[in-house]
This record gives structure tokens, sequence and C-alpha cells, in this order.
């Protein structure tokens, strides 16, 4: 969202600056809440990798300001709109008589009573570690997901007057109901690199979501789509019920981001999650009994008793699981087991955002009298400060320095 000597064509870039979003990543967490109603009974919220804030902005101004946007939005100027001509024409057919007025101040009455309401005990938490500007009613923390010190900081930034016997572990009286992570490293261009490091800090953001999530929470977080997303969906699996990987409309689709949506918080039995020992460095999750799977145990006894055709079928959750069968034939002459092909999972990909909208990958023309708008949070500490400043001290701008034709 910094200014730009060019002004992008970049449709949600311009609507972000004038609809006074921080950053045009608003529209993305704005339309995966309509596709899958992200906020409903949400009351406690940790951002993470927040700056510049565009995300914590939508939970300021949907949770504790209450306004609706998007489809909700539009469906609440339309009914004002008919509420608004449907009383007009009344008072027009009823005269200058004192019923006209009072069904109008009874239906304002109700108009304002159905107005949405801040919900109440609302806590929003952001985290990251660049600098980023107060926001009502949401607490900003600078400190580093990875490290377990931020756990009992998360926790008390929560609950101020309740303390816990140990710090380190969230208790019952201050779970979270949605954890959400936007973060995603400098790209190098390289997308087997870049997807490497962005699941990097996918799994550290999820290693913090286990640890203050309550049972039924959920958890979204942005990815890269590369050829291993199925093996990413599975892990998931393993902690939530439902697992979603959504492309907001106002993502570009020339982009590999997509987003995952997990709902469902359900932990296997006896796994104790941890920043002290998180998951990739010697901890396991407890894996249930074969007899306990139900969906697997079908599949495994055919690939165990005869080389089977690859099979194809839609579960209930909505993912596609591909049977590859057996690689090889069983050797009558030892009781060897036929290689297994492996069973892949496809999750199941939606597109949000409504399909008229603008298109993220579009040009559009500007009006002849436009006039360009500052950014609403510009960047504070960008990481490229230091080097900017290097330049501006060798009397350099644009990539020219003193000395240079």
């Amino acid at each position: 969202m910094g200014k730009s000597s060019k002004d992008k064509r970049d449709a949600y870039y311009r609507l972000a600056k004038e609809e006074g979003w921080r950053a045009r990543s608003a529209y993305k967490l704005l339309q995966l809440d309509e596709e899958f109603n992200l906020f409903a009974g949400v009351t406690r919220v940790v951002d993470l990798c927040a700056a510049p804030g565009s995300w914590s902005q939508v939970l300021s101004r949907v949770l504790i300001q209450g306004e609706k946007f998007g489809r909700a939005g539009w469906e609440d100027i339309q009914k004002e709109t008919r509420e608004y001509v449907l009383g007009h024409l009344q008072r027009k057919t009823a005269g200058a008589g004192g019923s006209g007025e009072e069904e109008g101040k009874e239906k304002n009455g109700e108009k304002d009573s159905e107005k949405p309401k801040p919900r109440e005990g609302v806590r929003i938490v952001a985290i990251d570690l660049q600098p980023m500007s107060p926001l009502e009613g949401v607490t900003t923390m600078r400190a580093d997901i990875t490290h377990p010190s931020t756990i009992p900081l998360l926790l008390k930034a929560l609950d101020p007057d309740t303390t816990s016997s140990d710090p380190t572990k969230p208790s019952p009286h201050n779970p979270v109901d949605l954890v959400i992570s936007d973060g995603a490293p400098d790209v190098t261009g390289l997308h087997d690199l870049d997807i490497y490091v962005q699941s990097q800090l996918l799994w550290a953001a999820l290693n913090l979501a286990l640890c203050v999530l309550k049972p039924g929470g959920k958890f979204v977080a942005k990815i890269f789509r590369g050829k291993d997303v199925d093996i990413l969906f599975a892990q998931l699996k393993i902690v939530f019920s439902r697992v979603r990987v959504a492309k907001p409309r106002s993502s570009r689709a020339s982009s590999i981001e997509a987003f995952v949506v997990c709902e469902g918080f359900s932990p296997p039995e006896g796994f104790k999650p941890s920043l002290d020992t998180p998951l990739g460095s010697g901890t396991q999750i407890p894996q249930p009994s074969p007899t306990t799977d139900s969906t697997s145990s079908p599949t495994a006894t055919t690939a165990q008793t005869a080389p089977s055709k690859p099979s194809r079928r839609v579960r209930s959750d909505g993912a596609i699981e591909l049977d590859f069968g057996s690689d090889s034939e069983p050797d009558d002459n030892n009781d060897t087991k036929a290689e297994e092909g492996g069973i892949r999972w496809i999750a199941p990909f939606l597109a949000c955002g409504d399909l008229s909208a603008y298109d993220a990958d579009a040009t559009y023309h500007l009006p002849k009298d436009r006039v360009s708008l500052d950014p609403v949070q510009p960047p504070t500490a960008p990481p490229y400060k230091r080097a900017l400043e290097m330049r501006k001290l060798a009397g350099g701008a644009y990539g020219k320095t003193k000395g240079r034709g």
C-alpha cells in the first residue's frame, strides 16, 4: 500500500484507498467471511503477522463497530431503500394526518433497533514483528510467533484480569475462537523456495494456534499452492474436522496464493501443544488405531489382498480421495506384501467473492478527474527503509547515484 509514482490500475488497490482500508488484502478477509461465515459467534480473535493491519481493521469494524460489508451490507442497503420508498408512499397516501407520522416513527424505531450492534466482550490481539498503528479495540503486540514467551503475553492481553497457574498454557477461561494469519515472505520468484518458506511460516502460525484455540475453533492462513498441497491438507485434517482451500476474487489469479480455512478444532486425545517443543521438532501427534478408521480399512484390505485399479470417490467432507492401488503384483514364493500405490486427497477448492465484482488482474480506465489518494496506513518501518536512507545519503534516487550518468 505504499505510494507509487505510477497510479496502479488495480481496482481493489484504489477501492481500498477510497474506502479507508489500510491495504487491499482487507477484501480477501471480507470475501472469505462472506463465503464461510467466519465471524459467526466469534468474540476472541488473534491476528498473526498483522502489519500493516488491514485484517485487524476488518475485525475492528465488523466485530467491535458492528458494520456490515459485502452481500450482507448490500442487502441492508436494499432493505433500507425499499423501506424508505414504501414509507414515503404511505405517508403520501395518508396525507398530512397524524397516523402517517406515527407509522413513520414506528418504522424508524424498528429500523434503529435492527441496526447492527457491537458485540460484547470482544477481544482482538494483533501480533507482528513490525510496528503497527493503533486501531479501535485492537491490542497490538510486537512479538515473535515462534517464541514460547509470546503465549503468556497473548493470554494476558486477552484477559488482563485473569491469572493462570501456568502462564505457558491456555486455561479454560481464555480460549480463542479464531486465529488468522495473512503473513507471507518476501517472494524471490523461485516458486519452490517461496512455497517452502511460506510453509514454514504457516507451520509457525499453526503451532501457536494449537496452543490457544478452543475446541471447535477456526484457523485461516495464507498458503502458496504447490504440488504437495494435498499433504498439507492431510496434516491439517488431523486436528481440524473440516479443511477447505479458497481463492478470493480480490486475490490475483496470476498469484499462487490461496487461503486454507480450517473449522472444528478437535486435537487428538493426549496431544499437548507447546511452543517449547513444536510440531516438526520431534513432537508427534497421537495416531488413532487402524480399527477406528472406517474410511481407510476397506481400502487397505483391498490393497493387501490383490492389486486394485485407481479409484476415485468424493468423501462426506467434500474432499476427493484418489486410491492408486498397488504398484506391483504379489509374489507367491514369499510372504512379502505388495507395495501400496498410496492414497492422495484433493482438498475442496472454492472461489470466494461475487463473480460480477472487480477482477484483480484486469485493467480499468480511470476517469479524467481522477485524484490520486495517499495510502491510509503508510509503512511505518518497511524492511527496505535502511536501504532507502543509505541511497538518499549517497545522493541517489530511483536507482541513480552521484558520479553516474
